[in-house]
């Protein structure tokens, strides 16, 4: 059985394993509950899209350059793993964090931000009950929000900040951008063409 001393343990020895930086994770996505999965789960598909591969084993990365691991770290019951998450990250290569939590007391972003200064944050509020604590952080102390359950705009962003230093990252930005403006098209087109009725009836 694993236990949180053994999670803490593993992250401080990642953090001295002294690693090439193309070998570990880019993106950390950590998550209060398991039961924020569902909503998370949009930031796991917009870097899967974007050609990011899952690191599941830190001695062992995927083929993919980019790559992003997942955590479940609570600010409340595990406040010790939390702050060890934050405080190796750097050490541990990650350039880019995302952090859901849920509820009226979401901290986990807002913690995280603060231990992993200057480490970008970016927090996701699960719930909408969670928007004003997600957001709620003092000047000084800074972190991006996105909307209640937009992981997946968490994503990009968090890939827009590393895209900086990566030129291929913002190469795949623009053609996923690019994309989403052609699908606009398409859909526009068919609608004028086909008239309400023949639209739908085609979809």
């Amino acid at each position: 059985m694993t236990t949180e001393r053994d999670l803490i343990d593993e992250l401080h020895a990642q953090a001295d394993a002294d690693r090439d930086p193309e070998t570990t994770p880019d993106v950390g996505i950590i998550m209060g509950s398991d039961s924020d999965l569902d909503v998370m789960s949009g930031a796991h598909e917009a870097l899967d899209t974007l050609g990011f591969g899952e690191q599941t084993d830190f001695d062992a990365p995927p083929e993919e350059r980019f790559s992003y691991e997942t955590y479940v770290v609570s600010a409340h019951r595990t406040p010790d793993l939390m702050y060890a998450y934050g405080d190796t990250a750097r050490d541990r290569g990650v350039e880019v964090i995302i952090a859901g939590a849920g509820g009226k007391s979401a901290d986990l972003p807002n913690m995280t931000a603060s231990i992993a200064y200057p480490i970008p944050v970016v927090g996701v509020p699960v719930q909408e009950k969670s928007v004003d604590s997600v957001i709620g952080m003092p000047t000084g102390a800074p972190i991006v929000a996105v909307d209640a359950g937009k992981s997946f705009n968490a994503a990009l962003s968090a890939v827009q900040s590393l895209s900086r230093g990566h030129p291929e990252l913002e190469d795949r930005l623009v053609e996923y951008h690019e994309a989403l403006v052609s699908d606009v098209a398409e859909t526009s087109a068919a609608l004028h063409d086909l008239g309400v009725a023949g639209f739908r009836e085609s979809r």
